[in-house]
């Protein structure tokens, strides 16, 4: 499912204010009772595109929690970030779209991204919706699109489907533990018993397929004294048989947001995509921090 957005689409992703109609919550209720979650998101985010502000607020909260650092909570501080990243001419292109319960996570390309650090910039996108329906809060992480990778791949091709959808919990469970044995280093001799040893398509731009090309990169980074370290894992989400999670880590002796997503066959990993982040300590347009409420 590909879709291009409008930066009005994701900049805010989760923008709303309060309705002057009292009578507007009875078609907001009733709007959230016949629509899917995925479908909920979609339509506050074409509702934001098209500068829709009645469905913008009767589908997202007024108090919204923001966690891309750079941008600030509420509506009319967003509002006055607009006019800067229109002028880019800055969009967005949906990859992938996801469900785990209340929370809806998304893979995104975008373009004329400088106000984001880069032209072209990838993005993991995750909003979750509170017990009424309603857009409640967003994280966010991005990195720079790399155009030569080391495995040929591109950071975001590859399968978007969710199959398996019955092996949700179990493949959460994998991916957890594959973080906290092999890149936490509780047991990094069992990787063979998470990732295939026959298939293991990477999207990591600096890094080569299969487990060689883990290998090879783990020696490279070991030998520069800058092998990345997760300390912590904040997050599980997962639909099927892809699963992201969200760490804390260190790396460039900086601390890092690492957001991978796997894809899983048979109970082994089989494709990986990433983006790593260095968390800001300065400039900060909120206070909710890139992992709070997790």
């Amino acid at each position: 499912m590909k879709q291009i957005f409008s930066i009005l689409l994701f900049a805010g992703l989760i923008t709303a204010c309060n309705s002057t109609k009292p009578a507007s919550d009875d078609i907001q209720q009733s709007k959230n009772s016949t629509m899917s979650k995925k479908e909920t998101v979609g339509t506050f985010l074409g509702a934001v595109m098209k500068g829709d502000t009645t469905t913008m607020r009767e589908l997202a909260n007024a108090d919204y929690i923001q966690h891309n650092p750079f941008i600030p909570t509420g509506l009319e501080p967003f509002i006055q970030m607009l006019p800067v990243l229109q002028e880019n001419g800055t969009t967005a292109e949906n990859i992938r779209m996801f469900q785990d319960g209340n929370y809806v996570f998304m893979h995104n390309i975008w373009r004329n991204a400088k106000p984001f650090g880069a032209d072209e910039m990838v993005s993991f996108d995750i909003i979750r919706l509170d017990d009424n329906g309603k857009v409640a809060e967003h994280w966010d992480a991005m990195t720079p699109l790399v155009k030569e990778t080391a495995s040929g791949r591109t950071q975001t091709d590859g399968p978007t489907t969710p199959t398996d959808l019955d092996k949700t919990d179990a493949n959460k469970a994998l991916a957890k533990a594959m973080v906290e044995d092999i890149l936490m280093g509780k047991n990094p001799q069992k990787i063979t018993d998470y990732i295939s040893t026959e298939q293991y398509d990477q999207h990591n731009p600096g890094i080569k397929d299969g487990l060689s090309g883990i290998v090879e990169a783990v020696e490279y980074l070991t030998s520069k004294n800058n092998m990345f370290q997760y300390t912590k894992i904040h997050k599980v989400l997962g639909e099927g048989n892809f699963v992201l999670t969200i760490s804390e880590g260190k790396w460039n002796g900086t601390t890092n947001v690492f957001y991978d997503l796997l894809r899983f066959e048979n109970g082994k990993a089989v494709e990986h995509w990433d983006v790593i982040q260095p968390v800001p300590t300065t400039g900060l347009a909120n206070n909710n921090g890139m992992f709070g409420g997790f």
